[in-house]
């Protein structure tokens, strides 16, 4: 393959159109995370000669769209991973662990959206929408080691971070994030759901994702018997944020809590500044990839305004009692996020695989 081939899988915003056509599997298919990978991998036109879906036996025989076609989900077996080039593990982190080598030993490529291989040895943690932001080459591999999707709020503030740093020196910042029901999957959604009819109807409250009251609650942490913790989010956000910024970017103080939202994160950012902040500057380095801007007279960005959008929405708004400050707020599909990302990965591995030919 030619290096200007290589060059354009890595630095190329634009969906995948090379003559390759790849056979693809998302195992956890019918997962929140597994629906977003199916449809973004549509709407970037991912070639894609075959792709199945793959899930528990709670989800067996369920039709799903894809492209122009409706197909069942189909079970999790290691003959399904043979002659896949590349698997999607949207799954919970039990199965991923449990299937990811079997379907790397058949000679797939790996794209982790839950987390479960972020240990593993060589496992990068990647976002190409920052990697594109700092100018950091990827280079493909022939047997390239597991990515692992970053979280979606690490991306979110390492673009706010990276954008705002060159409108002028930052002094410090300190971040606000507000956690959706949807980053616990479907069954986080439908105990929030249940939370909220029960408490309308004074019933008992439904506790095993949460081990707390969500509905028209927000809590800085969950139960003690939650899995995970609320704090281990909160690391996992900061780590990942380190690792994809490569060490460009000022460290945000991080606050993450957990809110009665089904969908969307949401975002208030506490900036200052080494100098006067002049908003006028900040807005425009914002502008740009990935996010719109809101003017005074649009709508503010909020979780559902930005539902379905790869766009990040946020608002620039001065800090009357400190003229070196300036409070950002901002929203973000999560789950458009994290399968944006994942699919990207993917395209970028992309390069490294055989041209011409399906395995």
């Amino acid at each position: 393959m030619s290096s200007n081939l290589k060059i354009a899988a890595v630095t190329n915003p634009e969906p995948v159109r090379m003559g390759n056509s790849y056979r693809v599997a998302i195992v956890g298919a019918a997962s929140l995370k597994g629906k977003e990978v199916a449809e973004v991998l549509n709407d970037r036109n991912f070639p894609s000669l075959d792709v199945k879906l793959l899930d528990d036996d709670e989800s067996l025989g369920k039709l799903e769209a894809m492209k122009d076609e409706v197909t069942f989900i189909q079970s999790v077996r290691s003959q399904q991973f043979e002659k896949i080039d590349f698997t999607f593990f949207a799954s919970d982190i039990e199965s991923t662990r449990a299937n990811w080598k079997t379907a790397r030993k058949a000679g797939s490529d790996i794209v982790d959206l839950s987390y479960a291989l972020e240990d593993e040895p060589g496992a990068r943690i990647r976002s190409p929408w920052v990697e594109r932001e700092l100018g950091l080459p990827f280079t493909p591999e022939l047997q390239p080691a597991p990515a692992v999707i970053a979280h979606p709020a690490a991306v979110v503030l390492a673009l706010v971070v990276l954008r705002v740093q060159n409108s002028g020196d930052l002094s410090q910042i300190a971040a606000t994030v507000f956690e959706p029901a949807s980053e616990h999957g479907q069954k986080g959604m439908d105990e929030l759901h249940e939370q909220t009819i029960n408490l309308l109807s004074f019933q008992p409250l439904p506790m095993a994702v949460f081990d707390t009251q969500l509905a028209f609650n927000m809590v800085a942490r969950y139960g003690a018997q939650a899995v995970p913790p609320l704090s281990i989010v909160n690391d996992r956000i900061l780590r990942h944020y380190r690792q994809i910024v490569d060490k460009r970017a000022i460290v945000p103080s991080l606050l993450l809590l957990q809110t009665p939202i089904f969908h969307g994160h949401a975002f208030a950012l506490h900036v200052r500044m080494k100098q006067t902040a002049d908003i006028a500057r900040i807005a425009s380095a914002l502008a740009g990839d990935h996010f719109t801007v809101t003017q005074s007279t649009d709508d503010p960005p909020s979780n559902v305004n930005v539902a379905g959008q790869a766009s990040i929405l946020i608002s620039v708004v001065p800090d009357e009692n400190d003229a070196n400050s300036f409070w950002l707020w901002a929203a973000s599909d999560n789950l458009r996020i994290a399968a944006s990302t994942a699919v990207e990965c993917a395209e970028s591995m992309a390069a490294a695989r055989p041209r011409g030919k399906i395995q």
